[in-house]
């Protein structure tokens, strides 16, 4: 729909979408026409008092993590049934640059997994395959943009969940610095807010007009990065054995390794240390497990929480204050130097391993199956071993869909240095424009 449509049109399209794909996709746990509308008329007044903004009266999905007065924040599941008394940080920014909710997008209890299924809400499926997830924990949002039923959604990511389901989607998926974006620091750190936009130029003019950076996003999209030092490596973090990595995924880099290279960078495969991937490695679960017992001890019916999320809160519990410090510890510490220590200014690996999964891969209850939360999480930490190192480290990383022919999308993602966001979104335009007129 054109732009200069007005607020209260362009939220009637939405919410007709949204409703139209509800039964096949799965995509929204909630969605609310008649505070949707509202917001529209209200954006609307204000387009009309002289108020312009690229986000101003633009609907958006909000992923069902973050707090809106008067509605429950479920979290994906049962066992959370409290109105919020307030908005949050986050939604209170949305409605502050004048975005307007249109409703709220599905994840996976406590947003711990990969997919987006849930005993409560059932399976969220990828509208370029509905036999494949969305992948998750944003899995709604994604799901929501890559049908066309919104142009932005809210995403978090707090081990890949961000950029996963950007991946399965064809998606861009941008996971700024820690700390630059409202309602974000969950799971001790290892979370941040962002979100899932069909082009990166409206991912910049959110994190812009909603974060809080040294330099304009928006502006860095269309500079030149100048001549960079970009590593290259295929191999993931050692969460557990990885599996074997599809040869489209491959593929993918190999091309854009080499539209790098055209561009004048200097690529280079480089390989990180072992002790460190694995020192690594037991931080982010420490960190995932610890918070992920905190949230659920949050829960107010605890009881109805599923199995498998008893667990994982299980296994948090024995994990002691201390541990978790030292890991909070070694994530900043490392994370200010792991670029240099490779000597690369930008990082370039794989998303996954492989294209979206099916989405009954893992079973889980929506699958009418019983797999425990540590077996489930372990092995999608082979299919999904390349995203959560940067979590663990706060630094910025970028997933952008590749065509390679292969049908469903592959993705290949880009880290920065901390606080280079304006940089890394810099060569992500960089990346789209070469690959896009190869």
């Amino acid at each position: 729909m054109e732009q200069d449509a007005s607020s209260a049109e362009r939220t009637r399209v939405a919410l007709g979408r949204a409703h139209d794909v509800a039964p096949p996709l799965r995509a929204f746990v909630e969605i609310d026409d008649e505070a949707a509308q509202a917001a529209a008329r209200e954006a609307d007044r204000r387009r009309a008092a002289g108020e312009h903004s690229p986000l101003l009266g633009m609907p958006i999905a909000v992923k069902d993590d973050v707090d809106a007065a008067g509605h429950v924040t479920a979290l994906g599941g049962r066992a959370f049934t409290r109105p919020a008394s307030a908005d949050g940080e986050l939604v209170a920014a949305l409605r502050r640059v004048g975005l307007v909710p249109i409703g709220r997008t599905a994840l996976p209890e406590l947003a711990a997994f990969g997919v987006t299924d849930s005993a409560r809400y059932g399976i969220t499926r990828n509208p370029l395959a509905l036999g494949r997830t969305p992948g998750g924990s944003s899995g709604g949002s994604a799901a929501a943009v890559a049908a066309g039923v919104v142009p932005i959604a809210t995403a978090s990511d707090g081990a890949g969940s961000i950029r996963i389901p950007a991946a399965c989607c064809g998606l861009p998926g941008f996971k700024p610095t820690h700390g630059t974006m409202p309602s974000s620091g969950g799971w001790h750190g290892l979370a941040t807010q962002g979100c899932l936009t069909r082009e990166l130029g409206l991912a910049a003019d959110y994190l812009d007009a909603i974060g809080s950076f040294p330099e304009s996003l928006r502006d860095a999209l269309d500079a030149e990065p100048g001549r960079l030092r970009v590593g290259v490596t295929v191999d993931p973090l050692p969460l557990a054995p990885p599996l074997a990595l599809d040869p489209h995924v491959a593929g993918a880099v190999r091309l854009v390794a080499d539209r790098l290279a055209e561009a004048g960078h200097r690529v280079r495969p480089v390989r990180i240390r072992t002790d460190r991937a694995q020192a690594a490695a037991l931080g982010v679960t420490t960190r995932i497990l610890a918070g992920l017992h905190d949230t659920a001890a949050g829960a107010d019916r605890p009881e109805l929480l599923e199995d498998r999320i008893r667990d994982l809160a299980r296994a948090g519990a024995l994990i002691p204050p201390v541990a978790v410090r030292a890991a909070v510890a070694h994530g900043r510490r490392w994370g200010a130097r792991v670029l240099d220590e490779l000597g690369v200014d930008v990082l370039l690996t794989p998303t996954m391993r492989g294209p979206a999964p099916r989405v009954d891969r893992w079973g889980g209850p929506a699958h009418g199956t019983r797999v425990g939360g540590v077996t489930t999480l372990t092995s999608m930490g082979r299919f999904y071993a390349h995203t959560p190192l940067w979590n663990h480290t706060g630094q910025p990383a970028v997933t952008l869909p590749v065509d390679t022919g292969a049908g469903l999308p592959r993705a290949v993602q880009l880290v920065a240095a901390r606080d280079r966001d304006a940089l890394l979104m810099s060569v992500a335009g960089q990346v789209v424009s070469a690959v896009a007129h190869r």
